[in-house]
């Protein structure tokens, strides 16, 4: 491949690791930076070619992809990038980030004259190593474009949803919805349980009425009814509590800044807050069960399982 095929990925952490593998895997010409020595090292020996700066990574880059904890993280490494970035290169970011610096990025490439794609991921750490996952893409029509051969190797479904900024607001949306709707469903196992209900009768129950949502029917938070669902190994692995945290921060960012009424986003994040400060914030998000049946009263009558 050309110089300007060649891709620097940066960002080599649970979800970075697996995505770039089905790159280089594919023949993509692509460099590999993070600031954790573990991570390289984790990195090269699955076969990624990890450069020792991000200036080595983006030497003869044409496209940067990030995959970084938060907005600051990406604005830092975009500024240093930018001037090292030939005119018309991608920036294809797909960390969950605040949508005040998804959009201030755009501005900026758009001001280096260099496109962008904001581009949210869903599918956790099994979806980026099946290379499965979902991709929220916000970005003009051009830089989508340039973006999907990309995405085509590293997911399964990319949804383009509309402007710089767009990626993010549908991540967010769609993750304060998981949320709340994993809430109400271990809320249900738990009032099942003091009522001597079974979990698969709920579950029986549930799944095929007006009670059925993903978070029952796919990832249902106790163990026994559906194998694959992280419930039958100690909640792990899967979405992190910590990681659920911190995307209802930022819904709750944007619908400050956005003047929108989410009362039970709020209440979510505050369920949340609480769970990771007991401890919890490595552990499923569908841990939140047990987290409700310790504040419950005690048992006044035996807890059906």
């Amino acid at each position: 491949m050309s110089d300007t095929a060649r891709v620097a990925f940066v960002g080599l952490g649970n979800m970075g690791a697996p995505m770039i593998g089905h790159l280089v895997r594919a023949g993509w010409d692509v460099r590999g930076f993070d600031l954790s020595p573990a991570a390289c090292e984790a990195a090269r020996a699955g076969g990624v070619d990890v450069a020792s700066s991000l200036a080595e990574a983006l030497d003869g880059a044409g496209t940067l992809v990030t995959m970084l904890p938060a907005g600051r993280h990406v604005l830092a490494v975009f500024e240093e990038a930018a001037s090292l970035l030939p005119a018309g290169a991608l920036h294809l970011d797909c960390s969950t980030i605040d949508i005040a610096s998804a959009r201030l990025l755009h501005e900026r490439a758009a001001a280096c004259d260099l496109l962008s794609v904001d581009a949210p991921v869903s599918g956790g750490t099994g979806g980026a190593a099946a290379a499965t996952l979902t991709f929220m893409l916000g970005g003009t029509e051009a830089a989508v474009s340039q973006a999907m051969p990309l995405l085509e190797r590293m997911g399964r479904r990319i949804v383009p949803c509309g402007a710089g900024g767009s990626g993010q607001a549908a991540k967010i949306c769609n993750n304060m919805l998981l949320g709340i709707s994993m809430i109400g469903v271990c809320e249900a196992f738990v009032l099942a349980e003091k009522l001597g209900l079974s979990h698969q009768a709920l579950f029986d129950v549930a799944s095929t009425s007006s009670g059925q949502c993903w978070s029952l029917s796919t990832y249902c938070p106790v163990p026994g009814p559906v194998p694959t669902s992280p419930a039958n190994n100690d909640y792990r692995p899967g979405f992190a509590s910590a990681l659920m945290t911190k995307d209802l921060t930022l819904a709750q960012e944007a619908a400050r800044d956005a003047g929108a009424e989410t009362p039970l986003g709020r209440a979510a994040l505050d369920l949340y807050a609480a769970l990771v400060e007991a401890g919890e914030g490595g552990r499923d998000f569908s841990a939140m069960v047990e987290f409700l049946r310790a504040r419950s009263a005690p048992e006044t009558q035996g807890t059906a399982r």
